[in-house]
């Protein structure tokens, strides 16, 4: 069921997600297409904020909720990206087996990981689950 909480959840993690997307390009090295990296990171966002942070509104503290949906988001965005690496180069034929191929899921969003590391997006995360946390709560309160 739709609810203001949900919904705000959703806009303010699709805007970390895009804005993370957006200040982790010039981490990449050098020649790396990213591609629709914006979009999905924000697509993926929207997804995290509805299911996930938006119903916890009620049982947990705002901060707590922000801390958990942007975690939960920046996890599930390096498994979408990690994913869809592995999927490039499984259709070169990098792989022999299909195992090696799921192995190498863990092991490039682990290098994802990696970039993500430089202060300026870390405090951008730490802002954006507080004001999210808070906003998601306000708007539970107010509309819901």
């Amino acid at each position: 069921m739709p609810t203001a909480n949900k919904l705000v959840a959703a806009i303010c993690l699709a805007i970390i997600g895009a804005l993370g997307a957006e200040l982790v390009k010039p981490q990449l090295p050098e020649g790396f297409n990213p591609g629709a990296m914006t979009l999905v990171a924000a697509a993926v966002g929207l997804c995290v904020g509805w299911v996930i942070m938006g119903p916890k509104a009620r049982s947990t503290g705002p901060i707590n909720n922000g801390v958990t949906g942007v975690v939960v988001l920046v996890f599930v965005e390096l498994l979408v990206f990690g994913g869809y690496e592995m999927l490039q180069r499984a259709m070169k034929r990098h792989y022999t087996e299909p195992i090696e191929a799921i192995e190498q899921v863990v092991a490039i969003s682990l290098e994802y990981a990696s970039y993500l590391a430089h202060p300026v997006i870390l405090v951008m995360f730490a802002i954006g689950a507080v004001v999210s946390g808070v906003s998601t709560d306000y708007a539970r309160r107010r509309w819901g």
